[in-house]
Order: C-alpha cells, then structure tokens, then sequence
C-alpha cells in the first residue's frame, strides 16, 4: 500500500493550516473557520487547488476528532458547578437556551427544508461553541470579570443540552415511524446518560483505580481507548458516538486524574479535531452557498438579536448592568463545533443537502464575528450604554430644571422676608430710640418740680411736648 501522495497532501494542507492560523492568531481568529477555510480551499469541489482527496481516508480521523471533542467536553464538565448551584443555573442557562432554541426552531420550520432539518437548524442557532467561548475569556483576560462565573454557568447547562439533544436527534434522524421503537429507543438514550450522570457523581473513587499508573504512555492508551470504545458504545446504542465520548469523559473528569487526563488529552484533541474541522471543509462547495445566503443571513441576524436579549435578560437576573449584559451576549454569540457536528449527523442521515452547505457558512461567518464583537465589547457597550444616560440625564435635567427654577422663586421670596424683616427691626429700633427719650424727659420734668424751669428746649430728634397726649396710632407699613 503506498501513501505517500495521500500523506504529502495531508501534511501540506496542515502547513497551509498552520501558516493561516498565525495570521489569524494576529487578528484574534480562533481556529475553526481557519481549518474550515483549508479545507475549502482544498476541496475537490473548489478551483483553487482542488485536491483529490479520498473521503475515507481521513474520515476515520476526524471521527477521532469528533470523540475527542466531545470527550473533553465531558472531561472539563464542572459537577460541582452544577450540582452545587443547579438551581440558578438551570434557570440563567436554561432561559438562555430557552430563547435561541425556540426562536431557532421556528427560523429552521419557516425554511420549509423539513421539520427534522427544522430540529438540525434549531440545534445549531441555540448554543454558543464552549472552545471558542472559554479560549476568548483566556486571551481577552476576563477570567476575573464579575459576569464570567455567570457565562461559564450557561456554558455548562448548554453542555447538558447538548448531550440531551443529541440523544433526541439521534432517535428523530433513525427515521423510525413506529411510535413504541421510537420510545423505546429514546427511553435507552435517556437511560444510557443517566446511569454515566450517577456513575460519573457517585462512582469518580472507584473509576480513580482503573488510572493508577504513572507510566503516561499506559496512561495515554487507557483513556483513548475508553473514549473510543464508549463512542462506539454510543453508536450502537442510537446516541451517536458523540454523546458515548461525552459521558465517558464525564466519568474520567470525576477521577482524581482529571487534570493529568486533561493536560494529556488536549493536544491530542487540538491535532484530531484539526482533521474533523479540515475534513468538514473538504466536503464544502463554494457554488452552494449563494443557495443558503439568505437563510445564513438571517440566522446571523436571529442570532446576534437574540443573543443580545439573552444576554441582557440572563444578566439582570443576575443582579448585573448593561455592559456585563452586552459582555455575556458577545461571548456567547459564538457558534461552532455543535454546528458541525449536527450538520455532520444530518449528512450521514441523508436529510437536505443544503444543511451542510448552510452550516458551513453559518460557523464559518459567526466564528470570525463573534471574536470581532468580543474584543469590541466596550466600544458597543459605549455606543448602546450612552445614548440611554444621555436620554435619563436629560429626564433628569428637566426635572432639575423645574426644581431648580421653583428654588429660586423661594429663594426670592426669602430675600424678600428678610428684607422686609430688616426694615421692620430698624423701624422697631428707631421706635424704641424715640420712646426712650420721652420717658427720660419726663422723669426730668418731675424731678426738676416745674415745667417753666427749662427756658429752651432740649435739641432731640423729636419735639417733647409739656403734656402727654395720647399717642397717636402709627400707619404700619404693608411690609411690615
């Protein structure tokens, strides 16, 4: 058997890979639609390059990458997060899947495609890609934020979801139309993931043995082969692959040797994801989009709307502003592996064809506009934040303004009650001043014994007269 063509294919198109991830890397691109764009660079359907690749011979590959994409999902799953705040959790995350999920369905029916391709499409618009979600609050520095606990709480419910979900799809793309098989295999879907749910709660120190090595080479193929095998498991039970290597994951990140399989994991996950991710764009076609443009527009604008109000209604019930609200709507907004992984499962299912085409466009524009909002996050919130202040400020001003003008009407009327007040202390004084001279004139008169004896009168600021008539009454003044 020789290779060597097919081989020097795969290792240029990882090269081009790895060229445009730098590129991207400058200008915050995640690497998704990075791998997705070699691919659709190199896919036999493209002019460019058009290589003649063989389907087969990296499918198995990137079925590797699909089991290792959902193993560390399951592996990074947060059970004490979950368990220990279920309540709060269910109701932010499961509002926020709530609203995509609804809307989304009826988005997906309206395109007439079907009412499975409905499901697929709802799926795809109702959770955020929790790789692309966690690596931006890494390099965007916001692990500290106050909303981020928050974001990751909603990441983790949609993990829940999405190992629901796909339980439900693979039982709906079975296309069974007896209703007793269809229950039966959905009571088996939803049996499979509760017996790993409680053995992945209850069983993590029991499971911890099976990982009692230090070779890491052992250690490397023990949970490999577990996260192959239980996919397997998973397919042959009708919950897909992806949902087998969820849960196994989910019982491996309940040992004590999470962080040793999850340090171990992760590169290998990064290189098999890399050829689901390449194998995905090898199977697009330029000339298929102008068929979707308009649906995929209208999911990028369903999408960005919703996640806005999603965003805020999760935050204020959270106890958190606006901007915090706009924060949690921009990371969220992010779309990804789920999308292809159920345009994946819809392919092989032989649903319409123009989901692939459809998903492919969709993740491919919303992983490069999701960071692009995330990193302008503040600027958005500035432009959203201030036209709102300047609105109740100037509410505000013009009841400052009434108030203000009603304090200066009292404050004249003040100063006119004090000046009116002064003018009448001043005439009271002029009174007293005047009273006391009389008395003192007449206390001179008796002790002098005779009236005549004052041959001149006395110079004062009011004439003495030699008798006391009554004194006349005084006309007040109006202000006083």
């Amino acid at each position: 058997m020789h290779l060597g063509g097919e081989l020097l294919t795969i290792g240029g198109l990882f090269l081009i890979a790895y060229v445009l991830g730098r590129l991207g890397k400058t200008i915050g691109l995640p690497a998704i639609p990075i791998y997705m764009i070699v691919g659709l660079i190199a896919s036999p359907h493209t002019p460019w390059i058009g290589l003649n690749v063989e389907s087969h011979t990296i499918e198995l590959i990137a079925t590797f990458g699909l089991i290792l994409l959902l193993f560390n999902l399951g592996l990074e799953f947060d059970q004490e997060e979950f368990y220990g705040n279920a309540g709060k959790l269910l109701v932010s995350g499961g509002t926020y899947v709530a609203i995509n999920m609804g809307i989304g369905f009826a988005f997906g029916f309206s395109l007439g495609w079907g009412t499975r391709e409905a499901l697929i499409i709802a799926g795809m618009t109702a959770t955020s890609s929790s790789a692309i979600v966690t690596k931006l609050l890494i390099e965007l520095r916001r692990l500290a934020n106050d909303e981020t606990p928050m974001i990751l709480g909603v990441t983790v419910i949609e993990d829940v979801f999405i190992a629901i979900y796909l339980a439900i799809v693979s039982v709906v793309l079975s296309g069974d139309t007896n209703v007793w098989a269809v229950v039966g295999k959905l009571a088996l879907a939803f049996g499979f993931l509760v017996v790993m749910f409680t053995l992945a709660r209850f069983a993590g120190k029991w499971v911890s043995r099976i990982f009692a090595t230090r070779d890491d080479e052992l250690f490397t193929v023990l949970f490999f082969g577990l996260a192959v095998m239980f996919g397997g498991i998973g397919d042959l039970l009708g919950v897909t692959d992806a949902i087998g290597a969820f849960v196994i994951g989910l019982l491996c990140g309940a040992t004590r040797y999470r962080d040793r399989i999850e340090q171990l994991a992760l590169p290998m996950r990064d290189v098999f994801a890399a050829f689901f991710f390449v194998n995905f764009g090898l199977g697009l076609d330029l000339s298929t989009f102008g068929e979707v443009l308009w649906p995929v527009l209208g999911a990028i604008g369903m999408t960005v709307v919703l996640n806005a109000v999603a965003g805020q209604l999760v935050a204020r019930m959270n106890g958190f502003n606006v901007q915090q609200g706009i924060n949690t709507a921009v990371i969220l907004v992010n779309r990804g592996e789920f999308a292809l992984i159920l345009a994946t499962l819809s392919a092989a299912a032989g649903l319409e064809a123009r989901i692939t085409a459809f998903a492919g466009l969709y993740v491919l524009v919303m992983a490069v506009l999701g960071p692009v909002l995330a990193v302008n996050s503040d600027r958005i919130g500035r432009l959203v934040v201030r036209p709102a202040r300047l609105a109740r400020l100037r509410a505000r001003l013009g009841g400052r303004r009434a108030a203000a003008a009603s304090a200066a009407a009292a404050s004249v009327l003040e100063a006119e009650s004090e000046a009116a007040a002064a003018r009448k202390a001043e005439r009271d004084r002029q009174f007293a001043e005047e009273f006391a001279l009389v008395e003192a004139a007449g206390r001179e008169e008796r002790e002098n014994g005779s009236p005549e004896a004052v041959s001149e009168p006395r110079t004062s600021s009011v004439e003495i007269p030699t008798e006391r008539p009554e004194r006349p009454v005084r006309q007040r003044d109006p202000e006083y």
